[in-house]
């Protein structure tokens, strides 16, 4: 056989290779950005309650409700930022933070004690809120197994070496 023969076969295979393993990348990402959209569904379900059950007021101004709704403003836009680059580490860093600081603010109220007009968080809000909470962690779990199992094709090799030649970046789990 002729070596230049050898060769070409080589670099066909080296070729079809790199083709398979980028297909392979781009499908590891999308599905992690499909998860995504799962877990943003979810998370807006947080952001509808609080808007919906504590519309901001004048006289709100100090109160813990208004914090619970600037909590949620500050979630809704780090969740657009996370919507746009779901995978870009900083944005879900933001996310989270962002996620912490509204359960925060929501045990903060749940855990006011109750005046004349009741409990600060009716019993059927505090349901609502469990219920979302149940579900946003199913969504996050499998979001967190998507992204895990990108991170870890994209830092094996050879394929790291197509994940650096494109710009394939690690991403952060939630």
């Amino acid at each position: 056989m002729n070596g230049s023969v050898i060769i070409w076969i080589a670099w066909a295979v080296v070729l079809f290779w790199a083709i398979g393993a980028y297909n392979r990348l781009v499908r590891l990402r999308s599905q992690a950005i499909a998860a995504f959209a799962a877990l943003d569904d979810q998370f807006r379900h947080y952001v509808s309650l609080v808007q919906l059950s504590f519309p901001i007021t004048t006289d709100d101004v100090v109160s813990t409700r208004a914090g619970l709704a600037a909590a949620a403003q500050q979630f809704e836009s780090s969740l657009r930022a996370a919507r746009a680059h779901p995978l870009d580490a900083l944005a879900m860093r933001a996310l989270e933070t962002a996620y912490e600081a509204l359960n925060a603010s929501w045990l903060r109220l749940r855990n006011e004690p109750p005046d004349l007009a009741g409990p600060p968080l009716p019993e059927t809000l505090q349901q609502q809120w469990e219920h979302i909470t149940m579900v946003a962690e199913i969504a996050k779990t499998d979001f967190g197994r998507h992204v895990q199992i990108y991170n870890e094709a994209i830092v094996q090799f050879p394929a790291r070496l197509l994940a650096w030649l494109f710009g394939f970046k690690p991403a952060h789990i939630i």
